[in-house]
């Protein structure tokens, strides 16, 4: 039984995820990718993971870094998820600044954020998933609520 890519996109979609954007810094230069395929591991060791296209230029730069840095965006920073997806169509990119950081840059303005050592490289199909150990953790208690995917779309959350 063969099972249609757009299909099983359409099927996944419907978990809730939250979105985060993953930074490596390889030869001076910052890489930065928007992730939902992002997973808590291990609390003992402390182990993360998250899925990355082979093609793309950070799968390539994967095995050259040392580390990366996990931001999980605010509803605030919406623009920012487009942006680092590669969905931004405005000439001018949003405003953002990253924070050297243990691990990998962390995203200004994020919820929360881990700064991770590579810890393994799996092959999974068209993707690497790349397990981090981490080393460093933030969280801002005044960046609001976190943004959320559901569905092809960013949902709100309602917190009670």
């Amino acid at each position: 039984m063969s099972i249609d890519p757009r299909t099983l996109r359409q099927t996944v979609g419907r978990f809730v995820t939250g979105v985060t954007v993953i930074a490596m810094e390889v030869e001076g230069e910052i890489r930065a990718m928007t992730a939902n395929s992002f997973t808590s591991l291990s609390l003992d060791p402390p182990l993360v993971l998250f899925c990355l296209g082979k093609d793309t230029k950070a799968g390539v730069m994967i095995h050259s870094s040392p580390g990366f840095a996990v931001s999980i965006l605010s509803q605030t920073q919406r623009d920012l998820s487009s942006y680092f997806a590669g969905l931004w169509r405005d000439s001018e990119p949003p405003p953002f600044s990253f924070v050297a950081w243990d691990g990998g840059p962390r995203l200004e303005g994020c919820v929360a954020a881990m700064g991770c050592r590579i810890h393994a490289i799996h092959e999974g199909g068209d993707h690497w998933i790349v397990v981090g150990q981490v080393i460093s953790t933030y969280r801002d208690e005044l960046a609001g609520e976190p943004l959320v995917f559901f569905g092809g779309r960013y949902v709100g959350l309602q917190v009670n």
